[in-house]
């Protein structure tokens, strides 16, 4: 098994638990193939940037300028080139990227959605799903690509839905089925992108 890493960057908005967990499974186990690089956030105020300085990652605030969103993915590229980033992973990241942008990066932008997408892509999916009588809801981890929440999946994971719960409550199941499966998919997918590597380098 090959001991090379990519390296990554986490996006945030807020509290960033899935980022933690990200961080927590790559500082745990030796075998992860992610080493994350740098946490970018597009709120000054985000909590996540605060767990990410004592998990010791490198982190970056890059808040809305007039300029308009161009702008602000320019900055944003920049720091992801100068920390030789090679996979992006979005966790409660809550600003649409450009097609342009999302071009750029072709398959190597990831994401997790509280929804077992294609079902109730976009906001407030847990409470869609509520709203819709779902048996059943869950949570999707998708390569990004210029539509919202269209990409390929990568893997799923399914929770009931239970009599009476309300949208806190069944966020609260999914989120802990995110935190397990998340880890799962970037590892997986890193890995199977090194392997391409080293045959395409072997052939």
């Amino acid at each position: 098994m090959t001991s090379a890493r990519v390296r990554g960057a986490i996006l945030i908005s807020g509290r960033g638990s899935n980022m933690a967990a990200l961080l927590q499974h790559a500082k745990l186990d030796d075998s992860f193939p992610v080493q994350f690089a740098l946490v970018v956030s597009d709120k000054i105020e985000a909590a996540g940037l605060g767990t990410a300085t004592s998990a010791g990652v490198k982190t970056a605030a890059l808040k809305s300028c007039r300029e308009g969103r161009s702008v602000w993915e320019a900055e944003l590229q920049s720091i992801l080139e100068d920390e030789d980033i090679d996979l992006i992973c979005l966790a409660g990241f809550m600003r649409l990227l450009s097609a342009d942008f999302v071009a750029a990066w072709e398959g190597r932008i990831l994401n997790i959605h509280p929804s077992l997408l294609p079902d109730y892509p976009g906001l407030d999916a847990q409470a869609q799903a509520l709203d819709d009588g779902a048996a059943e809801a869950g949570c999707t981890v998708h390569i990004v690509t210029a539509e919202m929440d269209a990409g390929p999946v990568l893997g799923q994971s399914r929770v009931p839905v239970q009599p009476g719960d309300s949208v806190d409550e069944l966020s609260a199941r999914i989120l802990a089925e995110e935190h397990r499966l998340y880890p799962q998919c970037v590892a997986q997918y890193a890995r199977e992108t090194l392997a391409s590597k080293e045959q395409a380098h072997a052939g």
